[in-house]
This record gives structure tokens, sequence and C-alpha cells, in this order.
């Protein structure tokens, strides 16, 4: 039952995340923050005493993430920032652990086309509403984003794929719902595939550990 009930506050908390109105502000921003000091907790958990450096990139990128979840009830651009480094950090450590071959390569191609095409609707959605100035950030972010789950499918990790993946979808419903048309019960599928994405991915941490200790 113990090995459970930290996963399983993480998921209640999630849950309840998702009932707090958002007024006032600052405890709406508290809430959201919970069940991401839970999965960092829940990663540190899953490292071993002397973890690899790619493994704290990964840890890292947990952090700024949860960075970006506080930044981004104030700023949007200060949040996106955080967050691109985030997926910066997730990123590294998760080519540093990769171990490639022709079929995990061939994803660039399903993950290339995905962004394209999500990517040319936000970009004209921003230019019809006056909002030039994101094209740019929102640009670096989706190519980023997408060389991340590439990155992690590279690895071969189930958990790390999944959460990338999730991830991606997460930030996808969101970009739609605030800049092309809304979406119903938006926060509802934005909130559950973002923090399942971010528990995913701090699942991986042991598998990925143990993977490279097996290759040395």
């Amino acid at each position: 039952m113990m090995k459970w009930s930290l996963p399983l506050l993480i998921g209640v908390m999630s849950v309840l995340y998702l009932f707090i109105p958002s007024d006032p502000l600052p405890v709406k921003v508290i809430f959201k923050l919970i069940p991401m000091f839970l999965i960092i907790v829940f990663a540190i958990r899953r490292l071993s005493p002397k973890p690899l450096p790619a493994l704290r990139f990964i840890l890292f990128g947990l952090f700024f993430c949860t960075l970006g979840d506080a930044f981004i009830a104030v700023s949007f651009i200060a949040g996106l920032g955080a967050f691109l480094v985030g997926h910066l950090f997730y990123l590294c450590g998760f080519i540093t652990l990769s171990r490639m071959n022709k079929w995990r390569l061939a994803a660039a191609l399903p993950i290339a086309l995905y962004s394209f095409i999500i990517g040319q609707q936000l970009i004209s959605a921003l230019r019809t509403d006056g909002d030039t100035g994101l094209v740019i950030p929102v640009i670096a972010y989706m190519l980023v984003i997408s060389i991340m789950a590439l990155s992690a499918i590279l690895t071969g990790n189930k958990w790390a794929i999944a959460g990338s993946l999730l991830f991606v979808l997460s930030d996808s419903i969101l970009s739609w719902n605030m800049f092309v048309s809304e979406i119903p019960f938006s926060a509802v599928f934005i909130m559950t595939t973002y923090y399942s994405a971010q528990f995913l991915i701090a699942c991986s941490l042991s598998s990925l550990q143990q993977t490279k200790e097996t290759i040395v």
C-alpha cells in the first residue's frame, strides 16, 4: 500500500485541482503546483543514490516545468520560456540515453508532419489576431518539444515515450484552445494529459537507469 500511496496522492491532488475556482488566482496556482511538487518527490525516490547525469537533466526538466506552471498564470511568455527550458533539459537527458535504430528514427516523420499541421494553424490564427509577436516563440517552442518527443522515442523506454507524447498532446490542446478555437472541457483535457505526462516521465527514471547500467 505504501508503494502506491504517493502516486495515489498525486492522482487525488491532480483531480482536486480541476475543481478549484480560478479566483483567487494565488490559491488556484498553489493547487496547480502541488501535484508537480509531489511528482518531483516521486521522481527523486526513483533515482539511485548516484544517478546518471542524464537523469538529473530530466529532474531539472520537471523543476523548470513546475516554474512554468507558476509563471504562466501571470505571463504567457514567461511560462512558455520556463517550459522551453524544461523541454531542453528533457531533451538533453533523453538524447544521452538514446539507443537509435532506423525504426525509432522513422518516428521523426509523423512528428514533423503533426507539428507542421498544428503549427501552420497556430501561426495563421496568431497573425489573424494580430499576435505576431508570439509567432517566433511559438515556433521555437514547437520545434523543441517535437525534438524532445523524438529523443524520448529514441530511448525505447515506454514510460518516457508515453509521457513525451502526452505532453505534446496536452500542449496542442492548450494552444489550439487559446489561439485557434475553443475546445469544450479543454481544462480537463489539458491538465489530465499534462499531469499524466509528467508522472510518466518521472516513472521512466528508474527503468532508464537500469537500462543504461545493463548496456554498460
